[in-house]
């Protein structure tokens, strides 16, 4: 989820899905509290990067994690393409091509202001 915040502008095909769940550790972890505290962190900051660089609430986003009669076995909420834009994760729905013409317009607005790279 992270990575596709990421974009200035993203695109989903109409049949990928999107798994949102809290962050899980493998192996051994030691029940203390600061192990807990730890998760809590690394969560937090997942949720505010994802909600500052998308159009979702911090408490719709909370609520896809920890939505646990929906979770797919035990492996988050899934989003198929436009419920992924309907929920403000994703801006459109597209392929490569609505990506490429999505960019070309991107490339032309940097020009228009000037700018020498994009940012």
């Amino acid at each position: 989820m992270p990575i596709a915040v990421a974009a200035r502008y993203s695109f989903i095909a109409e049949t990928a899905s999107m798994t949102i769940h809290p962050i899980r550790l493998n192996g051994l972890v030691i029940g203390v509290p600061q192990t807990y505290e730890y998760l809590e962190k690394m969560q937090d900051r997942v949720v505010r990067f994802v909600t500052r660089h998308s159009r979702i609430s911090e408490e719709s986003f909370r609520d896809l994690m920890f939505r646990t009669g929906e979770l797919a076995r035990d492996i988050g909420t899934v989003l198929i393409g436009r419920e992924a834009v309907e929920k403000g994760l994703i801006d459109e729905v597209g392929g490569v091509g609505q990506a490429v013409t999505k960019l070309r317009e991107l490339i032309e607005e940097w020009r228009k202001e000037g700018r020498r790279t994009p940012s």
